[in-house]
């Protein structure tokens, strides 16, 4: 039977396709039309080009199918996308369950996000008995994920096998087409002073997601929900090691929490006016501010997922950026022949 993965070019999509081709399985990808094909290029994947708002495309695309890993979805850190997100994120969600119920899918496996739980008012550890909050307050992309994952939980009551999956922040190496954090991690790849936030956040490495969402979709229970978390992070610590490992020191400036607010609302100002995309911005600030940490011990306990120390990860991640940068040229053909999976990328 074939795999359907929505979304798979993305960061998080393109290293679960590996996952899935180096365990044998037949592998149909859905892209947007015209979208690049860099980070699945050479590889054995059946191309659909299509969007999850459309259903016909997505009847078409479930024919045949096993499984669906559906993580197509639009991330906004910036204001001013609030209604494409919620589209994409939970009308496309809406209509990948129909499509799903539709075709007969044994499994759907759909990758939501910390962000769809509601945030705690005081320090505590979230887990999967904390709510999802579609009236969160901290942004459309939190509630548009949340409904999302509503909408999933509400079809496994109408006869849908369905298992959500919630990761933390994801970094990692194959990050094709540049993350916000693998933007921030280069910044001190190759610069010696940088501005930073006060604060951390709980980041887990993108393979481990991949293989948690395949131990999901064969040992999750229906209906199961599992946090992917991997390790709190200080993100001054995290850009020190960075260029630690880059080869020079970097001196990161912090900026106090009302200060960084401040210059992330202009921020947002001046890129409306000259129609760039800050990294800077308030919804960025009160991510990395909250002091929250996240458990995945059920994750661990029923599925077996294991993530790995953020040091190993980071440490990876810098690799594959300057190899990545040195040999940009061939490294599209080295991935589709399976000639970079060097150890320390596993």
């Amino acid at each position: 039977m074939t795999v359907l993965v929505t979304g798979a070019t993305g960061h998080l999509g393109n290293v679960l396709v590996r996952n899935l081709i180096a365990r044998g399985e037949r592998v149909r990808a859905l892209v947007l039309r015209g979208e690049s094909l860099l980070p699945i290029e050479g590889m054995p994947v059946e191309i659909v080009s299509g969007d999850v708002l459309d259903e016909e495309i997505l009847h078409f695309a479930m024919q045949g199918v096993d499984r669906v890993f559906h993580l197509a979805s639009l991330i906004a850190i910036r204001p001013g996308m609030d209604e494409r997100v919620w589209r994409v994120n939970v009308e496309g969600t809406r209509n990948v369950i129909r499509a799903a119920l539709a075709a007969g899918v044994k499994r759907l496996i759909y990758t939501s996000s910390i962000h769809a739980f509601k945030r705690p008012r005081e320090m505590q550890v979230v887990d999967e008995r904390v709510p999802f909050d579609p009236e969160s307050p901290a942004g459309v992309y939190d509630r548009s994920k949340a409904a999302a994952s509503l909408l999933v939980r509400a079809a496994v009551q109408e006869g849908l096998d369905a298992v959500i999956v919630c990761p933390t922040g994801i970094v990692g190496p194959y990050d094709f087409l540049g993350s916000e954090m693998g933007a921030l991690i280069r910044q001190a790849m190759s610069q010696r002073v940088l501005l930073a936030v006060e604060g951390g956040f709980d980041f887990v490495d993108v393979r481990d997601v991949a293989r948690g969402l395949i131990l999901a979709s064969e040992y999750g229970q229906t209906g199961g929900i599992y946090l992917l978390s991997g390790e709190w992070v200080e993100i001054k610590m995290m850009l020190k090691q960075a260029g630690r490992l880059s080869g020079h020191s970097v001196w990161v400036v912090v900026l106090p929490r009302k200060m960084a607010m401040r210059l992330a609302s202009l921020n947002v100002t001046l890129g409306r006016w000259f129609h760039s995309r800050p990294r800077l911005t308030p919804y960025a600030i009160e991510t990395v501010s909250d002091p929250l940490r996240v458990s995945s011990a059920l994750a661990q306990q029923t599925l077996g997922y294991r993530p790995r120390p953020f040091g190993d990860t980071l440490r990876d991640t810098v690799a594959w950026w300057r190899l990545w940068q040195q040999r940009r040229p061939q490294l599209s053909f080295l991935l589709g022949q399976g000639l970079f999976e060097a150890p320390q990328f596993q």
